[in-house]
């Protein structure tokens, strides 16, 4: 196994964690970091090297994903107290697979220039959540220099159905939040049309049953019927992650203005302040049900 064919894969969360599977199925040898030592342990059983830090699991990784909660804490692991940049061998390439906003992926191009200018940055948050992860049908969303960081078509073939380059570092991370505000105005439509739906005394397998077939029948739409008609709640999408995305798109946006964006941002809040933030997003259902006599 040449270093060549080497990942680190910082941060097993339901992502991270599908990441370094398929990974493993596909023959890398994978190194695995998680301030939660023990989620690492079944990758370890499949062959992973479970490090004890971020340092340890980057050093002898060509590829180093970090797919973390948030801007803090991708930068503190790798140029804060974490410190695994310096760690990350010659000419290593750094994926950035998280959404972590706009102005905080320029942050970390240019402070990881700034540190290391021989590593290759790559930004490359995906679409899909956890279900797809583990199956390999997300899609990436690159950015950067796609030449320079050689071998990582294989890297993203192992881990996704499909790849979009978009340019410059940074751009993949825009075109994320674009995306995920256009899912959230969708998972708001659900949830309310829903809503009517039963009002007006027909079933979501009925809703459902008129888009079959037509221009509006998404396959994310059927998914998340599916859940509202079920109650069945468990997070493929948390919904606080949700509202996280609403808040970095909206401070992306600056002053263009993105009323009904706002609005969800706020309904979203309320429903996470109220013990739903766990659940799935698609439990907004829920939250206006209970919320709304």
């Amino acid at each position: 196994m040449s270093y060549h064919s080497t990942v680190a894969v910082l941060g097993l969360g339901a992502m991270g964690h599908a990441f370094a599977a398929n990974l493993l199925k596909n023959d890398f040898a994978v190194r695995v970091w998680n301030r939660t030592h023990s989620r690492g342990d079944d990758l370890a059983e499949q062959g992973a090297f479970n490090a004890d830090s971020a340092s340890d699991a980057v050093s002898g990784a060509q590829f180093v994903i970090t797919m973390l909660p948030d801007f803090e804490t991708t930068r503190d692991v790798l140029l804060g107290n974490g410190g695994a940049l310096e760690h990350v061998p010659d000419k290593g390439v750094v994926i950035q697979m998280g959404t972590i906003g706009v102005e905080q992926t320029e942050t970390l191009i240019r402070e990881i220039e700034t540190a290391r200018p021989d590593v290759i940055f790559i930004d490359a948050p995906v679409s899909g959540t956890k279900a797809p992860a583990e199956q390999a049908t997300i899609s990436v969303l690159a950015s950067g220099d796609q030449q320079a960081a050689d071998g990582i078509d294989t890297v993203f073939n192992a881990i996704s159905k499909r790849v979009v380059w978009l340019g410059e570092a940074g751009r993949g991370s825009r075109m994320k939040l674009i995306v995920n505000a256009w899912l959230i105005h969708m998972m708001q439509g659900i949830a309310e049309s829903a809503r009517l739906a039963r009002t007006l005394g027909f079933s979501t397998d009925e809703l459902w049953s008129v888009l079959d077939g037509g221009p509006l029948a998404a396959p994310y739409v059927k998914a998340k019927l599916d859940k509202i008609g079920n109650e069945e709640y468990s997070a493929q999408m948390a919904l606080e992650w949700g509202l996280k995305d609403a808040r970095l798109a909206l401070e992306a946006a600056g002053d263009t203005d993105l009323p009904g964006l706002v609005r969800i941002s706020e309904i979203w809040r309320d429903a996470v302040d109220a013990g739903l933030g766990e659940q799935d997003i698609a439990a907004i259902h829920a939250y206006l049900n209970g919320h709304h006599h």
